[in-house]
């Protein structure tokens, strides 16, 4: 155990959505898109997508990833180009969509995948490129501009925005994907800021394409109940629904409290002199709730050192995303092109600690401890 743990998800209390349960007992509907998922489709779609296009729950980001690729892709591709620097589930979604996964830099302050890279891998690999899978890292709002001019070429996006639910646009302040015809999936773990135990969701401003998951996360089924395309199990249970309806209430709070703790942790790191000393905060877009805090450590420190030191002043710290999925096991024979900034960022990437409940004197005890270091995890 930890003094300081990296996480403490804080999902709904019961009191919150206990009236929704009620309504599952009357209705004595569990599943299959029920009820309760069609209200919360709805809300988030009115709510946070200025009530267009559609918005399809999931039973966790990992199928709705599988899914939105499958409905996407072109045919005859072979295919999936997505960044390093990423969640394991990111390629294993295209493998078990049959696809290759083909890797790409990131830029060195945003973390996205490099979009001048993007534009050359596209045009050099051609008709083998059946979907471009960018992910939004750690909840930021990547820029979609390369993306919707990709669209129009034919080229078909689904964007992982795992961590981005509630983020906003800078500038418009519209809800991240807003108006963007490919696909945005959202995660809905636990750990993440909008967090209801497991779901997810995918948003696309093309009903044609939102129907065409819907129906393949109910088995590819017509309304004659026959299978006519490829799909699986992926609803999200009215349960999970009725938590997410209770978190959709509250997430205004939540939301402030995490940017103000990501306020808190970059003023408390700038008086601690720590970007001085080369620490360094990704560059965000955007009106952001984060899951956690990532930092990279000064060059020549590795991350994994810096939460073992961590580990030894009782706070749990992480290294998302280290190994980067092309450094591991399942994935390094997958192609891929030059990924220095990756491996750079990889090495000292550190995540740290974030809950809602979190004061002033925790973050303190963060940053002192990164700041007591000194030379303890110079290699």
């Amino acid at each position: 155990m930890f003094d300081i743990p990296f996480l403490r998800p804080n999902l709904v209390k019961k009191e919150t959505y206990l009236p929704y349960l009620e309504q599952i007992e009357a209705s004595r509907i569990y599943s299959n898109y029920g009820p309760l998922n069609g209200l919360f489709e709805e809300r988030v779609r009115d709510r946070l997508f200025g009530g267009t296009g559609g918005a399809v729950t999931m039973h966790n980001a990992t199928v709705g990833l599988m899914l939105a690729i499958d409905q996407s892709r072109r045919p005859g591709g072979e295919f999936a180009i997505m960044p390093s620097f990423t969640f394991a589930a990111t390629p294993l979604a295209a493998k078990w969509c049959g696809l290759t996964p083909y890797y790409l830099d990131i830029e060195p302050d945003t973390w996205q995948l490099d979009r001048a890279r993007l534009v050359e891998a596209v045009d050099r690999l051609g008709d083998r490129v059946a979907v471009v899978v960018p992910y939004a890292p750690f909840g930021t709002a990547i820029d979609l501009a390369p993306y919707k001019a990709l669209q129009r070429r034919g080229i078909p996006v689904v964007v992982d925005a795992a961590a981005s639910f509630g983020t906003t646009e800078p500038g418009t302040g519209a809800h991240f994907g807003q108006g963007f015809d490919g696909s945005v999936v959202f995660s809905f773990h636990a750990t993440k800021s909008f967090g209801v135990g497991e779901g997810g969701l995918v948003y696309s401003a093309n009903p044609v394409l939102a129907r065409r998951v819907r129906q393949a996360g109910n088995f590819g089924f017509s309304g004659a109940r026959e299978s006519v395309l490829r799909g699986l199990n992926g609803k999200m249970s009215e349960y999970a629904a009725a938590i997410a309806l209770a978190t959709l209430d509250a997430y205004p709070a939540k939301q402030a409290a995490r940017r103000g703790l990501l306020g808190l942790y970059a003023k408390l790191l700038a008086e601690a002199g720590l970007f001085a000393d080369g620490w360094a905060m990704q560059r965000l877009a955007g009106g952001v709730a984060p899951q956690f805090i990532p930092v990279l450590a000064p060059e020549g420190r590795r991350g994994q050192d810096v939460v073992a030191a961590l580990a030894r002043r009782s706070i749990e710290a992480r290294t998302y995303f280290s190994p980067a999925c092309h450094q591991q096991p399942q994935f390094r024979d997958d192609p891929r092109g030059a990924l220095d900034v990756t491996e750079r960022v990889a090495s000292r990437i550190v995540s740290l600690p974030l809950w809602e409940e979190m004061d002033e004197a925790v973050v303190r005890a963060v940053v002192e401890a990164l700041r007591g270091m000194g030379g303890e995890t110079a290699s």
